[in-house]
């Protein structure tokens, strides 16, 4: 009997996962075929292993009856982690640069349709619909757009889409959008700022002209922080040469002090050589110059610190670096305790084999995880190794 009551239980959990996305395994290649064969567009969860609307979205939305329901008959799914494997080459190809993004892909490999970030479940279903009509897909409205949509509404929902992932094509809809609707709110605000690159972007001259209604939503010390930031931008984008991957330090320097002081522009270039060598994967020339960054971490957030220590949890093996981070991660908890730095630390104590700090960490991220609403269960899964 009690074989049975097993089996039983087994039956049910199977019964109740199946209701929710059924994701393919195997290549990307393999569900591509797959798609084509079927006639069927392949939904892409591109996702990070870091991301906490990701996890969430695996919590509370891929396991729906009715999100299973309409995914798995009308799509081939497909979960892909774009910063291992295959997916460092998919997140290129699908110019993917923001976390989760959600990509329709039809049996060619042409992404017809994506979307991006934590979406409840009545939109989620609402987005595969879109994908699924030729006449609501991205590519559909990229061609309105061309042939001159003016209405605020469509461009405002157009630059939504693009904006992590085509900036260029998003700027010259949001440049239309503010042309043709004269008042800005909150949300206007918010996409205006996401939307500017550079000074040479059409956005910056709107970013100057509504300065007035843009104070209305944030003081002013944080536009003026803001217009010096893509200005520091700008020079960092010319500055350095991705052909060459080399950076032009004289120019870099010389124009930075015209915003800042040299002592600064100096600070400022070693942050944007580590963040590039970062993305580079040049893991050896990243830890040498965060390393001469933060000798003196006294002044930096505790953000900024937490982010450089599970930059080294990730990336760096060296137990003297690794010492130094979780010096970096205490003083991020410090200066704001909160479920992120303290599972920061735990992995951290971890990997150097201090298996009883990292005990004690999991445990109280754990513990401020459930009073903050966060996802737990990577630190969960930690825990139960020690």
């Amino acid at each position: 009997m009690k074989k049975i009551a097993i089996l039983s239980a087994l039956f049910i959990g199977a019964i109740a996962w199946a209701q929710g996305i059924k994701f393919e395994e195997g290549n990307f290649a393999s569900i591509l075929a797959k798609a084509k064969k079927e006639n069927k567009l392949v939904f892409v969860d591109a996702y990070a292993s870091w991301c906490g609307p990701c996890k969430l979205m695996v919590k509370n939305i891929f396991p729906l009856k009715n999100v299973g329901d309409y995914y798995n008959s009308h799509f081939i799914n497909a979960k892909i982690d774009m910063e291992k494997g295959e997916g460092i080459d998919l997140a290129k190809k699908y110019n993917v640069k923001a976390f989760p993004t959600y990509l329709f892909i039809d049996g060619n490999g042409e992404a017809v349709h994506r979307t991006l970030g934590y979406v409840e479940e009545k939109d989620f279903i609402q987005f595969a619909m879109d994908a699924g009509d030729p006449n609501k897909r991205l590519t559909s409205l990229k061609q309105q757009f061309e042939k001159g949509e003016k209405d605020p509404a469509f461009l405002k929902n157009l630059a939504e889409l693009t904006i992590y992932n085509d900036s260029e094509f998003a700027a010259k809809v949001l440049t239309r959008y503010f042309q043709e609707k004269p008042t800005m709110d909150e949300d206007d605000a918010q996409l205006l700022i996401s939307g500017i690159q550079t000074t040479e972007s059409p956005l910056y001259k709107v970013f100057q002209e509504k300065k007035t209604e843009l104070l209305k939503f944030l003081p002013e010390d944080k536009y003026e922080k803001l217009n010096q930031n893509i200005q520091i931008n700008t020079i960092s984008k010319k500055a350095y040469n991705a052909d060459t991957k080399t950076w032009n330090d004289q120019y870099f320097i010389t124009e930075a002090q015209k915003l800042v002081s040299k002592e600064n522009a100096e600070k400022l270039l070693k942050k944007l050589k580590a963040s590039r060598a970062l993305k580079n994967k040049d893991i050896a020339l990243y830890e040498k110059l965060t390393l001469d960054i933060y000798q003196d971490y006294s002044k930096a957030n505790s953000s900024e610190l937490n982010s450089a220590a599970w930059n080294f949890f990730e990336n760096v093996n060296n137990k003297a670096s690794l010492e130094q981070a979780i010096a970096w991660g205490q003083e991020s908890i410090k200066k704001d305790q909160s479920y992120a730095n303290t599972d920061t630390l735990a992995n951290l104590y971890n990997k150097i084999g201090d298996k009883k700090n990292a005990k004690m960490w999991a445990e109280k991220s754990i513990e401020l995880a459930k009073s903050e609403g966060q996802d737990s269960s990577d630190t969960e899964k930690l825990l139960k190794s020690l």
